[in-house]
């Protein structure tokens, strides 16, 4: 079976093959059962339209560098995730990503040299195969309904992605992004804070100074209530810290306060 071109697979995706009825005909799909794909995730990628959701649970911040990207953080720390419980599932009464969710199918163009894009899956999760038991992914040559509707849910997210893009666009022409720093002093700890580092945020300071007429084009437009849904997330912070912490997750505080990145 021929895999998909994949010079940098995708957060989660250890490999990819393309769906088709000639080679996965008699195959089905099995719910996972544990979250232990996502177990070492601390950030996860966001849509703007998962913003207002997404900020309920979760610091909404964007990665550094020139191309920022929204992230949903689910721990401060690389490798620590705060919300997969002991029995290696995700906690319930939270909002799982749609990055979460997706997986593990994606769109992936085939041929670099064009735009269409194909139904892949990760072969190396283990829910898909030649199975007896699972949800058919196919009746004869005709993807069934479930493979139907998985299609249409990549096709949404990859729109909602361009989504996103556009925003970060406008944010970057706007020059309201800055770098993030946070500092959580713990009881035991008074004189050394831990201090976290390694993202960028909306600048509240240059979001107040701008002209009234570029705050009634981004209120009408619905970037206003995006903006103001992940200022608003950023105190989830400290509640993240405690929920790292009371796991026994925060390494200890360097002497000097040194940051601990928290996106790449």
């Amino acid at each position: 079976m021929a895999s998909a071109p994949q010079p940098q697979l995708p957060l989660f995706y250890k490999d990819l093959l393309p769906l088709n009825s000639r080679e996965h005909g008699d195959w089905k799909v099995s719910p996972f059962d544990n979250a232990d794909f996502l177990a070492e995730t601390h950030a996860i990628p966001l849509t703007v339209d998962e913003f207002v959701d997404a900020q309920r649970d979760y610091p909404i911040v964007f990665t550094a560098g020139d191309n920022p990207l929204p992230i949903a953080l689910m721990g401060l720390n690389e490798g620590v995730n705060t919300f997969i419980g002991d029995d290696g599932k995700l906690v319930a009464d939270v909002y799982v990503p749609a990055y979460v969710r997706r997986y593990p199918f994606i769109l992936a163009k085939l041929q670099q040299d064009s735009d269409d894009m194909s139904l892949c899956f990760d072969p190396s999760t283990g829910v898909i195969g030649a199975t007896k038991e699972g949800q058919p992914l196919f009746d004869g040559e005709s993807p069934t309904e479930y493979t139907t509707n998985v299609l249409e849910f990549c096709k949404n997210f990859e729109e909602s992605g361009q989504r996103t893009k556009a925003f970060l666009e406008e944010l970057k022409k706007l020059d309201i992004l800055m770098d993030g720093e946070i500092a959580i002093t713990r009881s035991d700890t008074p004189d050394t804070p831990f201090v976290y580092r390694g993202f960028r945020m909306v600048d509240e300071k240059k979001l107040r100074e701008l002209p009234t007429e570029t705050v009634e084009t981004l209120n009408k437009n619905g970037m206003g209530m995006l903006i103001h849904a992940h200022m608003f997330s950023l105190n989830l912070m400290r509640k993240l810290f405690e929920r790292q912490s009371a796991q026994g997750k925060v390494p200890a505080p360097a002497a000097n306060g040194a940051a601990v990145p928290t996106a790449n």
